[in-house]
């Protein structure tokens, strides 16, 4: 490491990127306390970033009288809690919550629906100043990702930790939101340390302490260990990480399989898996949660219309197709039913996913009453081996060019220019519009 990537014994300040030259709680430059300090920060360079209430960040930024009030983004009074801000969160409201839970716990609170196309352009532009960091960027959603900065002291002539610090300062200046940065030696703990001290957080987890680090936290802090699992390890007696710490792996093998296997390397703070910078898509998909339960065919089938043209435009988009058209119905009790169909050649086409999941809906609307209906396709190839000519259906290639030509208009003129019978008068919620729209 070149003299100019060396950190002093004790650190740097967050806010004016000054060294420490003393052990203090207070920068010696600007007085701030958000100092950062580790006996390993030199050597550590895997990292976890995550933006901070993500898209209830953005609609802050673009509409600053909402900076002091709770905000949630979500759905209707049947939809769930996507991101709340800290403020609704200080009051108990969580991501997944069902709307109305998350407005009992906090009544005030301003409800804004999605804008994906924002946050997308919100998302694209952290990614974009996180690979002029290192190409070895990991999207893990759309505002989060892992970051290898391993060898790159000799490009930014400063350690992975200034360099990160100098990033938080970046995205705050230049896209008005903040981040939470995790760094770490491995994958997990650079995940668990980003969560750490949230929002405009900055934790180190290094190799010396992990082990006693992790050793009185649950088992639940362990990646890959849900709810289920949980049960099966509190069957066993097994309730924290340290008790994880003192068995054998045959023994964690033999009682939870593969599981088995992860829960004893990772307790023990030893992950190999690598920052991969692609990862390959593996379905597109589009949902909604109704209004209001529906029972009837005839009033499922607009909206999976609705759903169908925007999977169809999406993959459109990524130049992608798929071969296996799945239908995703929640039952008013929260059933969840997901039923599959492998079609002989990919599509991208609206008019080929809408069929086949028509011909799956039509065999589950057996008077059973739905709060969701989702439609998506996977097993993704180009879209260059997509739609052949088909031999069969003569009507196949009449219906492909006219949905083509409405995608060109609908480019044009907006995606309400020109609407199928199927959709026409109808919305995505699964009721008659309103006159004005």
């Amino acid at each position: 490491m070149s003299d100019t990537a060396i950190l002093p014994k004790y650190g740097f300040c967050r806010d004016c990127l000054t060294r420490q030259s003393s052990a203090a709680r207070r920068c010696s430059s600007c007085g701030s306390p958000r100092l950062v300090s580790h006996p390993e920060l030199e050597r550590l360079s895997i990292a976890h970033i995550d933006c901070d209430a993500f898209f209830a960040a953005v609609e802050k930024r673009d509409r600053p009288e909402l900076r002091d009030k709770p905000v949630i983004i979500g759905g209707g009074k049947r939809g769930v809690v996507s991101t709340a801000c800290y403020i609704a969160r200080i009051r108990g409201v969580r991501s997944a919550m069902p709307m109305f839970k998350a407005l009992e716990a906090c009544p005030d609170s301003i409800v804004i629906k999605p804008d994906m196309e924002k946050y997308s352009e919100a998302g694209r532009q952290v990614r974009s100043l996180m690979q002029s960091l290192t190409p070895l960027v990991e999207p893990v959603s759309i505002d989060e990702a892992f970051l290898d900065l391993s060898g790159t002291e000799s490009l930014h002539r400063k350690a992975p930790a200034l360099v990160l610090a100098e990033f938080a300062k970046q995205v705050e200046r230049e896209i008005g939101i903040t981040v939470s940065v995790g760094l770490s030696y491995c994958k997990f703990l650079a995940k668990i340390a980003s969560d750490m001290q949230k929002p405009r957080g900055f934790s180190i987890i290094g190799q010396g302490e992990a082990r006693e680090f992790l050793a009185d936290k649950p088992v639940t802090l362990i990646w890959g260990v849900g709810t289920a699992s949980a049960a099966a390890l509190e069957r066993e007696g097994v309730r924290t990480i340290r008790q994880l710490q003192t068995m054998e792996r045959e023994d964690l093998i033999r009682r939870f399989g593969t599981l088995g296997n992860r829960l004893f390397y990772l307790a023990r703070g030893e992950d190999d898996r690598k920052v991969q910078p692609e990862h390959e898509t593996k379905s597109v998909s589009a949902e909604t949660t109704f209004d209001n339960d529906l029972t009837a065919l005839e009033d499922l089938v607009p909206v999976l219309r609705a759903l169908s043209e925007t999977v169809s435009t999406r993959l459109k988009k990524a130049e992608i197709a798929g071969r296996t058209i799945v239908l995703k119905l929640k039952s008013a009790d929260f059933r969840i039913r997901t039923r599959n169909r492998q079609l002989p050649d990919a599509t991208r086409l609206a008019d080929k996913i809408f069929a086949t999941g028509l011909e799956l809906l039509r065999k589950e609307a057996d008077g059973t009453s739905f709060r969701l209906l989702g439609i998506g396709v996977s097993d993704l190839v180009d879209d260059a081996r997509a739609d052949p000519p088909d031999l069969v259906d003569h009507g196949a290639r009449k219906r492909a060019m006219a949905e083509l030509a409405m995608d060109a208009l609908r480019e044009k003129f907006g995606g309400k220019a020109v609407e199928t019978g199927y959709t026409f008068g109808r919305s995505v919620r699964g009721k008659p519009q309103d006159p004005a729209d």
